[in-house]
This record gives structure tokens, sequence and C-alpha cells, in this order.
């Protein structure tokens, strides 16, 4: 997976590959999906969720440009396989979930694999983690229909914000750099996410 899904397509942080060799993505996905566990597409997880495609999980990850001492927040955290990334390649990793059960059982998992720095909220993820703000990396693993102020305002002094944004059909991956006063905005590539529910995203 590693080789032909993450290399080839032009992901090159070594952090980010090896923690991607040391995190299992079948331990993270229902056991009827276990045998696809390892291709380059989402799966589904329940909830009307997906663990996303291996490549998009790395290049989000990538676009944070994270250190190792990165403090993180993930907005939602799904299977908890973004997370588990995440937690190789920082210090400490907040994720907010808003389907109690996907949390559970998320935790259950990233526990089970012996992650120690990741911290879990249940709750609307839009709205950030004021308390454990700033952020260095802020990534959200569902689709905006645009970018929320709040998640901006809670971003440190030179992180990145990692989003998809658009309609519900496809959106434009984006990243936001804080610079001072200024938030610098690129575009990625085009994506599919499931929509992102909460007051700074789509309605239920």
């Amino acid at each position: 997976m590693v080789d032909e899904h993450l290399i080839r397509r032009g992901i090159s942080d070594p952090e980010v590959l090896k923690a991607f060799r040391k995190v299992w993505r079948h331990h993270f996905v229902p056991s009827s999906f276990e045998t696809d566990a390892y291709q380059d597409y989402p799966l589904p997880i329940g909830h009307g969720q997906t663990i996303s495609q291996p490549y998009m999980v790395a290049l989000m990850t990538e676009s944070l440009r994270l250190k190792s001492g990165s403090n993180v927040l993930e907005v939602g955290t799904g299977s908890g396989y973004q997370a588990a990334i995440l937690a190789e390649v920082c210090r400490r990793v907040c994720t907010v979930e808003r389907e109690a059960p996907l949390l559970e059982r998320a935790k259950k998992i990233l526990s089970e694999e012996g992650c120690k720095n990741i911290d879990f909220r249940c709750g609307d993820g839009t709205e950030g983690w004021e308390e454990e703000a700033p952020f260095d990396g802020i990534v959200v693993t569902a689709a905006a229909p645009s970018v929320p102020g709040v998640l901006k305002e809670q971003l440190a002094e030179g992180g990145h914000l990692v989003i998809p944004v658009g309609t519900m059909y496809g959106q434009m991956l984006v990243s936001i750099e804080k610079k001072g006063d200024d938030f610098i905005q690129r575009d990625i590539c085009g994506c599919i996410f499931v929509p992102l529910i909460g007051k700074y995203g789509w309605s239920e």
C-alpha cells in the first residue's frame, strides 16, 4: 500500500510514510471489509461515515506540515485511523466525533493499538476544541460548505488547517496557513467526502 498508493503518488514525508508502515488499516475497518483494507478507496464504517482512502489520509497529514512537538485537532474521529496516523507523527492529538458509537469504537481500537497521546470528545467538531487551542494543525475529515471561522481562530501561528470545502457532491481540499493576522489559502486537489454536520457545517 505504501509503495504503490502513497510513494508513487508523491507522498514523501518520511515521518508520514513511517506512520503508515506502522499502523495497520485492517484493524480500523469492519471485519467484513478486512480483505479490502489496503486498497486505495474509502470503506463504510457505519452511521453514514467512511474510513478515507489511504492516499487521502496521507495527503491531508502531509499537508499539515507537522513536527514531533505539534498539537493537532482532528474534526471527525470516525474509525480512528487518521488519529492513529497523526499520533505517530506529532506530540498530541485532540479528536472530536459527533456519533457516540463511532467514538467509543475508535477509543477501544486506539487503546488496543497502544495510542496514549490522543484525547477524545463527543460533540460538534465544527466548533473545534477551544480549551485545548491553539493547534499547530487542524484536519477536518468531512466536507464543509465553507471554512469555519472558529477553526481558523484556533490555529497557532504558522499552523495549517486542512479541510474539504464545496458542495455535498464534490469539494476542493484546501490548506489554510495562519501568518500573523492573515490566513493564506491554497488549493490541494479535488475530492469527495461525506458532509460535515454541525453548527458551522451542514444541517442534519
